[in-house]
């Protein structure tokens, strides 16, 4: 007997696990859709997201037809961005460019799409301060990808502007970050693995400040390699873009046999 109270007290508890308290009163029961939207958008306001995305939600389901629930699921991928939840502010966004390819404002859902990836920082970067260019740089690819999406799609929306000049960030950022790789294989003697990285910034990203210094450490790898032919021509190639850079003017120290550490300073 008690064995039989034990599992029917197990299953009222699992029901109520799956389907919720069942003494638990919702408050919005019988509201009208333009009352769902109202206290949504008062919560939005109020920068109460949670509420606001319960709100949303809720008219969605009720209401699933007309411009309501349309500008809800706007205000839902919007909500989740502000609340700094990149993960479902991209996949509200995405649904909703599955769903509306052509509603008037998908330049917008492209565009919040790639600030939500753009401001995305994980927990241990917050509290540590950590540089952008010390990132995983996924998240960033990702970002200029959906900016250069909404750029390519839109080439006249309002959003362009700002979307090109984040774009230009993500590209120098992601060409500092190849650079802070190739920094900590020359500090490890990977000189062979910094050439390559620094390479890669070259032919990647050749409008970059980043170039300029990964010339450097290519001359400063080459130069620890002993690989006289290839520092020359790089030192030439860095003092032709670069007449006005100060290691120009560098002379080696007798006492030093590899002076060419300029890369330590940069």
């Amino acid at each position: 007997m008690k064995r039989s109270v034990a599992l029917i007290l197990a299953l009222f508890l699992s029901a109520c696990a799956i389907f919720g308290d069942p003494t638990e009163i919702d408050e919005t029961k019988g509201w009208s859709v333009q009352r769902l939207n109202t206290e949504a958008e008062t919560s939005m306001r109020n920068r109460d997201y949670d509420k606001a995305i319960g709100y949303y939600e809720k008219l969605k389901s009720r209401y699933p037809h007309g411009r309501y629930a349309l500008q809800a699921e706007l205000e839902i991928a919007y909500a989740y961005y502000k609340k700094g939840e990149a993960a479902s502010a991209i996949a509200a966004a995405d649904r909703f460019i599955k769903l509306h390819p052509h509603h008037p404002n998908v330049d917008y859902v492209y565009y919040l799409k790639g600030l939500a990836t753009f401001n995305e920082r994980g927990i241990v970067e917050k509290l540590t301060a950590q540089d952008i260019s010390d990132r995983d740089p996924k998240a960033l690819r990702e970002s200029f990808a959906a900016f250069k999406e909404l750029i390519t799609r839109f080439p006249n929306s309002k959003y362009v502007k700002d979307a090109t000049a984040r774009m230009t960030y993500l590209v120098n950022t992601l060409a500092a970050h190849e650079l802070h790789v190739a920094r900590y294989y020359m500090k490890r003697g990977a000189y062979v693995a910094a050439v390559n990285r620094c390479k890669f910034v070259i032919e990647t990203y050749p409008e970059t400040p980043a170039v300029e210094n990964a010339l450097i450490i290519m001359i400063s790898a080459y130069d620890l390699l002993g690989i006289e032919d290839l520092k020359q021509d790089t030192m030439r190639v860095f003092k032709t873009n670069y007449p006005n850079n100060p290691f120009n003017g560098t002379a080696a120290p007798p006492e030093q046999k590899s002076w060419w550490k300029f890369w330590e300073s940069l």
